[in-house]
């Protein structure tokens, strides 16, 4: 303590008060253009240091059991009730002062140092701000468990090194490549990893008792949401504005195919709201999972499909029907939990046996089809197997059967591309010769591609899109800083052929 009983940093506090206020009252007219930007900047970098301040006095306030002397259930509510900030300004300022700060042991144990050190060495220094430290945390706390100390002290400090010359919008661009970089194959994420990311957080209401939903999902609650949405979020369905709208459904009770259609044609609702009304009908306390009925065929339900070799290792990613992706081992979880149905790709070319001799495809059909094509087979069309229907390749009208080997898949736009006529498409199934063995490949009319050459769809297989390209095409400065081999993608020509093997 001084003399006059102040301590050296309160005594430091009135004299920047002082300071701020001489600041305050000072004319600005009189200044010149390049001496306001350097005031600009020498405040903001002030601003910052104090931020590390702050964050020491975070420390303190806890370590002294402030908080709770305060009645305040949590650090950052005291912050809130003290500062009178926002509880996410509170929050993120008790969050970045646990990363940054040097808590101090008790005892003759040393202080560890702080979780981010490289942060907090630019945040003293003013370099950066709250916000970057919080994008910078963001990315940290993505990096999978597995990996290595050396290369999480290497991804901080990029990142803090970074963030000196980078706003905060622009920081996750480069956070992005450092995980793909760490990470470039997904092996070291585990389950872990993605638990500890999940979350659903809702916002407070608005003045126009608007609220924000933010979710952070896994990959089996992605493939359940997407298989839900792709029933009550089509057009049509779940329509508030629409009294002959479908809400539900059952099997004694379907819904007529011309009602659904003639709502579809008038429902003027946004993706987005669509999801929205069909969140709203499963969250309805009538709701009754029961009443999803069927969709394109078959019952409501998380399709997903792998390969043999993939279920006997316990190893891979099994793909849903609505284009998404699954851990193998989650898949057989789910399946031993729940009693799913799956779909093994047995053969080497992936396709199915022979099943069926109806008019329609069925339910063993169309699982067989998202098994192997994954989605509408029209080059270039992304839409995903939950977004098509069963397709002859040969016309039933013309004599098609409805057997595994006549049927496709294909969206509804797409499917309304087959016609006879100039302008039609066509589809064939490729022979045994072909680099894509009983692959579903369409021609398009001449207007569109005068060679009329057979093309397949290599969008929902993406291995058939990547082929290595000579090595000197890769930036070699990446190469070593990553340590990933010089790998190279390129796209396959339009043309039906197989990647040159090198």
């Amino acid at each position: 303590m001084e003399s006059g009983g102040e301590t050296a940093i309160a005594t430091g506090a009135q004299a920047l008060a002082a300071a701020v206020e001489s600041l305050t009252t000072l004319p600005l007219i009189p200044v010149p253009d390049n001496e306001i930007v350097a005031l600009m900047q020498q405040i903001e970098t002030c601003t910052r240091r104090l931020a590390s301040v702050q964050r020491d006095l975070i420390v303190q306030a806890c370590a002294r059991s402030l908080p709770a002397l305060n009645g305040s259930g949590s650090p950052a509510l005291y912050l809130q009730a003290v500062l009178h900030i926002s509880h996410g300004d509170a929050i993120n300022r008790w969050r970045s002062a646990e990363d940054l700060a040097v808590w101090h042991r008790v005892g003759d144990e040393p202080d560890p140092a702080p979780v981010l050190p490289c942060s907090a060495q630019a945040l003293d220094e003013g370099a950066i701000s709250l916000d970057h430290v919080r994008v910078i945390r963001q990315v940290m706390n993505r990096l999978p468990g597995k990996v290595a100390p050396e290369a999480r002290a290497y991804a901080e400090k990029q990142l803090a090194f970074q963030a000196r010359a980078l706003d905060p919008t622009h920081l996750p661009r480069i956070g992005e490549m450092i995980l793909g970089f760490l990470d470039p194959d997904g092996k070291l994420t585990e389950d872990a990893d993605r638990q500890n990311q999940r979350s659903a957080v809702l916002s407070p209401q608005r003045y126009d008792l608007m609220s924000t939903l933010t979710v952070e999902l896994t990959p089996d609650a992605r493939a359940a949401f997407d298989a839900v949405m792709a029933k009550l979020a089509r057009p049509g369905m779940c329509n508030p504005a629409d009294k002959e709208s479908p809400w539900a459904e059952d099997e004694d009770n379907p819904v007529p195919r011309d009602v659904l259609e003639a709502c579809a044609a008038r429902d003027e609702r946004s993706k987005a709201q669509r999801q929205h009304d069909a969140l709203l009908a499963v969250l309805h306390p009538d709701f009754n999972p029961a009443k999803l009925g069927s969709h394109r065929g078959l019952p409501v339900s998380t399709i997903m499909t792998m390969s043999i070799e993939d279920v006997e290792r316990a190893a891979g990613v099994a793909t849903t029907a609505t284009g998404g992706q699954v851990p193998v081992e989650n898949a057989l979880r789910l399946m031993a939990r729940h009693c799913k149905t799956f779909v093994l790709v047995k053969n080497k070319n992936g396709m199915p046996l022979h099943i069926g001799e109806i008019r329609l495809a069925n339910p063993a059909q169309r699982l067989a089809l998202i098994a192997t094509e994954r989605g509408c087979t029209r080059p270039g069309c992304s839409a995903p197997a939950s977004m098509a229907a069963a397709h002859h390749v040969t016309e039933f009208s013309k004599g098609g059967p409805t057997d595994i080997e006549n049927l496709t898949l294909a969206c509804d736009h797409c499917h309304a591309l087959v016609k006879d006529g100039p302008r039609g498409w066509k589809t064939i199934k490729l022979g045994d010769d072909s680099d894509f063995p009983g692959r579903t490949a369409w021609i398009a009319p001449a207007h569109v591609d005068p060679s009329r050459t057979p093309r397949v769809n290599h969008l929902h297989h993406p291995g058939e899109l990547l082929t290595e390209v000579p090595p000197s095409l890769r930036p070699r400065r990446v190469c070593r800083a990553s340590g990933l081999s010089p790998v190279r993608y390129r796209v396959l020509g339009r043309v039906v052929t197989s990647p040159p093997r090198q």
